[in-house]
């Protein structure tokens, strides 16, 4: 009888009605993630026995249901599409719900509300590209930025970061000599930057987007990778350093006074030659 009793238990919580919020625990630690408007939602725990549902709404407006995060047994959902109004305030919440076909006699779901989100103020903009440029004199760089594409489409292209924010957009720069530790930081509300270098020097430089319209905290995009404008020519000191150049001096002016030496002891041989036979031709002359 007892097994028989343990077996009808069982059986009731396999197939039974669900009640309780303990049958269906909360989904918590909810969090945005959104690099260049690719928006996720994401949260835990990983469900066993039931299945969670998003939705989500701009404050005073209507509340909907995620088409893609219905009754899925995930923890993630992608609200890119959704969340249109890149300026507008949304709010989302993840409902935990029954399997599908599993009786209930719940009126209402366990729900976690998420943090206010607004992409416009809160999406990390991702690190920018930008061509290093060295003009001919060797003593201006350029910098040409390319804006960096988001998850945001219009018509048949993606946006990038420009059609986007526009005049909010700017760009910091921090630059530093090659051989140097020191860092300068400049911004431009452009793509392009110029600076003036020392002639034949090497410069590095990292690139981020700058939005100073945002709180402080959010106003700066991730760092570029670091790239560094090729060294000019060297002077003859840089190439070949003072001790060589010294043994060079040193071996040339040794060589100089050989051959001074070697020019002397020359010429006085070929003037003594050169005199014997002719006082002997005076002599023969004299006879």
């Amino acid at each position: 009888q007892t097994s028989r009793y343990l077996v009808f238990v069982s059986s009731l919580c396999l197939h039974g009605k669900v009640s309780g919020d303990e049958d269906f625990p909360k989904a918590r630690n909810l969090t945005w993630s959104s690099i260049n408007f690719k928006t996720i939602l994401m949260w835990q725990p990983k469900p066993t026995n039931y299945v969670y549902t998003v939705e989500y709404y701009a404050l005073g407006k209507d509340r909907m249901k995620s088409r893609n995060c219905i009754k899925k047994d995930v923890v993630e959902c992608d609200l890119t599409r959704q969340l249109t109004d890149l300026k507008e305030t949304y709010i989302a919440d993840v409902i935990s719900e029954p399997l599908p076909g599993q009786p209930f006699d719940q009126v209402e779901f366990p729900h976690t509300s998420s943090e206010r989100f607004c992409p416009y103020k809160d999406t990390i903009i991702g690190r920018p590209d930008f061509d290093v440029e060295v003009n001919e004199a060797k003593d201006k760089i350029t910098l040409h930025i390319k804006d960096p594409i988001s998850a945001v489409s219009s018509g048949n292209r993606l946006l990038n970061m420009r059609d986007i924010f526009n005049g909010d957009l700017q760009y910091k720069i921090i630059y530093k000599k090659a051989e140097s530790t020191g860092k300068k930081e400049e911004h431009t509300k452009s793509n392009t930057f110029e600076l003036k270098v020392d002639r034949g020097k090497s410069y590095c430089f990292n690139v981020q987007a700058y939005i100073p319209t945002r709180v402080y905290g959010k106003q700066l995009g991730e760092l570029s990778q670091l790239k560094c404008s090729p060294a000019g020519e060297k002077s003859f000191f840089e190439e070949y350093g003072i001790r060589v150049i010294a043994a060079v001096i040193i071996t040339v002016i040794i060589i100089s006074i050989l051959i001074i030496a070697l020019v002397v002891i020359l010429c006085k041989r070929s003037q003594n030659g050169s005199g014997g036979p002719d006082k002997e031709g005076m002599s023969l002359r004299n006879v």
